[in-house]
């Protein structure tokens, strides 16, 4: 039962503290779209879409409205399209093609971003899945609000490092593409191992072949609730900070389970999960850095911060999955560099490096998530950075990421203008000594021996 201090907490944390329901993403099965027609493939793609899609945007304004929730963003998640456009993409082109489409049925229903132009290929690459791959950055550079995806390793399976080579490529390529934009492509491309097949967030967001025909989705937020909330123990022991956290994160949870069933009542689609990750904006006081600072660190990066990220990471999953009987997608704080203006001082002080944030991601939900690094970075050198973050995952049995972004014609000291949501970031160094011979090696790097649980 709900009562009147609840609901007056509720509205500070939203007055106050940043709170948002960050996306209700829709997630759409297009498998029944396939066809050997690419004509054909284009035209039901677009009729799905449009005919699910129609009350999504108008859906979660009038839930805003009525329960004074702000909800960000509304989004869909598509089927991997590589799946989809087999039978008739036979060739990149072709695929260029239909993420056309999506772009043109995204703009049609009014969301700001469409998901699952993507492939998953942690074994091996069909003739499809290359032909996607290799479309990316046309697709990316044609378009407005598709985002793309790779999954190219997992905990079972092991690394597809053709993928990975080919992935490296394909990220300089797409920078390029998109230079005039300062390589803004990249910011819609995420390399992914052991990705969740129902998340909400954009860029990785797409519709798993395990899901429904179609699902209500919902990502909250709230960093700056939680930075306000530990405000108020300064100082305290450690039990303290985390029951804390839990108590925040069972709050936050419980908007975005009411707005995830809302939506789902309204649009007569059924409700999938809640993801409670602390995804954090360019908005001052809505900073996961913020709140590592608040835990005791002058900057992230400082020694402590992977444990502080550790501590953070597990009592807002502790929190959140009290909250809601369907908790997934990726669940746990974000790590943004362009996105969290913490993240950006601490990069500008000298104390957080790209080596470091990789440490980080060990312990939190994604990985190295939206940093520049200079334009003339080599291709195998952003492959080595890929495949690193690879192996964090599937070592772990964990999501990871990465979403680079070599800004063509920018270099270490400068900073790069995304605006929005995406805010802005300083051209971080990487590492300049060659892993060429490690990449071009070829093959698959197999699955660590705890995979095998048969």
């Amino acid at each position: 039962m709900i009562n009147i201090f609840e609901v007056n907490e509720t509205n500070r944390m939203i007055e106050q503290a940043n709170l948002d329901v960050r996306t209700i993403t829709l997630g759409i099965s297009l498998l029944d779209c396939a066809d050997a027609d690419l004509q054909k493939v284009n035209e039901n793609i677009y009729r799905k879409i449009t005919t699910l899609a129609e009350k999504l945007v108008a859906t979660g304004k009038e839930i805003e409205r009525e329960f004074g929730v702000p909800i960000v963003n509304k989004r869909i998640s598509v089927t991997p399209i590589a799946l989809v456009g087999a039978a008739a993409c036979k060739c990149p082109e072709d695929f260029v093609e239909i993420a056309k489409t999506l772009d043109r049925a995204a703009k049609t229903v009014g969301v700001n971003f469409i998901g699952g132009y993507s492939a998953l290929v942690s074994k091996g690459m069909t003739a499809a899945d290359e032909y996607l791959i290799r479309s990316i950055p046309a697709a990316l550079s044609v378009t407005d609000r598709v985002c793309s995806s790779v999954n190219v390793g997992s905990t079972k399976c092991g690394i597809n490092m053709d993928a990975v080579k080919l992935l490296g490529e394909t990220v300089l390529k797409t920078a390029e593409y998109t230079k005039e934009q300062d390589s803004l492509g990249c910011a819609k491309l995420v390399v992914f191992c052991n990705a969740p097949d129902d998340n909400p967030f954009m860029a990785g967001a797409f519709h798993g072949v395990t899901e429904a025909d179609a699902i209500i989705n919902v990502g909250v937020s709230g960093p700056g609730v939680v930075k306000q909330a530990l405000e108020q123990v300064r100082g305290e022991n450690f039990e303290v900070l985390c029951e804390t956290i839990k108590k925040t994160a069972f709050k936050v949870t419980r908007v975005g389970q009411l707005v995830a069933q809302e939506a789902s009542k309204r649009m007569g689609i059924p409700f999938g999960i809640v993801d409670l990750s602390l995804a954090p904006t360019p908005a001052i006081g809505d900073s996961v850095a913020e709140i590592l600072q608040e835990i005791g660190l002058e900057y992230p990066g400082a020694p402590g911060t992977t444990a502080a990220l550790a501590l953070l990471n597990d009592q807002v999953k502790k929190g959140g999955v009290m909250a809601s009987s369907y908790v997934g997608g990726l669940s746990g704080a974000f790590i943004p560099v362009s996105e969290d203006q913490g993240m950006i001082d601490a990069v500008e002080a000298g104390a957080l490096t790209l080596e470091k944030l990789e440490a980080m991601t060990c312990v939190c939900s994604v990985g190295l998530d939206m940093i520049a690094v200079p334009g003339d970075t080599k291709a195998s050198t952003i492959s080595g950075i890929i495949a690193d973050e690879m192996a964090i995952g599937m070592v772990n049995q964990k999501t990871t990421a990465v979403r680079l972004i070599p800004v063509i014609g920018k270099t270490v000291g400068d900073t790069v203008e995304f605006g929005g949501l995406l805010g802005y970031a300083p051209v971080m160094p990487v590492n300049g000594f060659s892993c060429e011979r490690f990449v071009n090696r070829g093959g698959r790097i197999p699955a660590p021996i705890h995979s095998f649980k048969n």
